[in-house]
């Protein structure tokens, strides 16, 4: 097997969202760890985005906007988006299909979850790292206590045809590893990351002007 190039810590990479060789949304990060049973990413506020249009204005109301519509007919419009409020810990192991994020709000630092984010396994890019969200998610309290989110979205997608049926299935394996974690309290949901904090010297992270180059 061939060994991956590796990112060294601090610097600026991007977290793609990749639907049929098409950028469908693009965060820009910096990289806490990156090994090949490991990467660790960073994304806090001033982090560049580009992201739809109908996320941005219709965030309050996520029946306005229809995501896979708007995917599925090449109609998504990206707008460039400064990321705000929330500090996300990006966690990325190789060929699962999920992410494991630490938030906190960014000016408290109060720690406010784990969040399981369902999504293809990434890929490495000259760039960084590409992958796909797809939706459904996990909302994990620090004591364990835990909830579904965007369900309904989910179940849209996969009617839609934009969320496939392998995907489905996948996505149903990966559930059992995700909640054999949380009973166990198992890494990464066992605080491990709790009091971790950016270099203070760290800037935001910006877009470099190929972003768009898959």
């Amino acid at each position: 097997m061939t060994k991956p190039n590796l990112w060294n810590e601090g610097e600026n990479v991007l977290l793609r969202g990749v639907f049929d060789g098409h950028p469908v949304y693009i965060q820009s990060a910096r990289v806490v760890k990156d090994t090949p049973e490991e990467t660790v990413l960073l994304i806090w506020p001033g982090a560049e985005c580009m992201v739809p249009n109908g996320y941005i204005h219709h965030a309050h109301d996520a029946s306005k906007w229809d995501r896979w519509h708007e995917t599925l007919t090449n109609t998504l419009q990206l707008e460039k988006f400064i990321w705000h409020t929330n500090r996300f810990l990006i966690l990325l192991e190789p060929e699962k299909f999920y992410s494991t994020i630490y938030i906190w709000e960014a000016a408290s630092d109060n720690f406010l979850c784990y969040y399981i984010n369902f999504q293809l396994p990434f890929r490495r890019t000259r760039l960084g790292f590409d992958t796909l969200d797809l939706d459904l998610d996990i909302v994990i309290q620090a004591s364990h206590e835990w909830q579904w989110k965007d369900m309904d979205e989910y179940q849209r997608g996969i009617r839609a045809g934009g969320i496939r049926p392998d995907w489905v299935k996948k996505i149903k394996e990966a559930q059992k590893d995700v909640f054999a974690r949380v009973e166990k309290r198992a890494y990464p949901l066992d605080a491990s990351w709790f009091n971790w904090r950016p270099d203070s010297n760290w800037s935001a992270p910006k877009l470099p002007e190929n972003w768009d180059k898959i």
